[in-house]
C-alpha cells in the first residue's frame, strides 16, 4: 500500500462514530451495505463504493470531508475520496 502525503489530512479529527451499528443511511433506508466507512472529520458511518448506495462517498462530496478509514474490524487504512489515494 502506497501512502499518499495528502493536504487534506489536516481535517481529520478525533472522532466517535455517529452510528456504530452501520451506515447513517441505510439503518435510515433499511438498505443493506458491503463494508463502512468512518468520517475522519465528524464520525459520520457510511457504506463503501461497493455498496448499492455508496453514501460514505456522497457524504465526502456533500460536506467536504474526504477522508476516511475503514471502519471494518482489523482494518486501519485510511482514503482521501479527493486523490482517490491511501494516505
Amino acid at each position: 500500500m502506497t501512502l499518499h502525503a495528502d493536504p487534506h489530512l489536516a481535517l481529520v479529527r478525533p472522532v466517535q462514530p455517529l452510528t456504530p451499528e452501520g451506515c447513517q443511511e441505510c439503518l435510515m433506508l433499511g438498505s443493506p451495505w458491503v463494508h463502512l466507512r468512518l468520517c475522519l472529520t465528524c464520525g459520520h458511518v457510511g457504506c463503501c463504493d461497493s455498496s448499492p448506495n455508496k453514501h460514505a462517498r456522497r457524504h465526502a462530496a456533500a460536506v467536504a470531508h474526504p477522508i476516511v478509514r475503514s471502519f471494518q474490524p482489523g482494518e486501519e487504512w485510511r482514503w482521501c475520496y479527493v486523490h482517490e489515494a491511501f494516505v
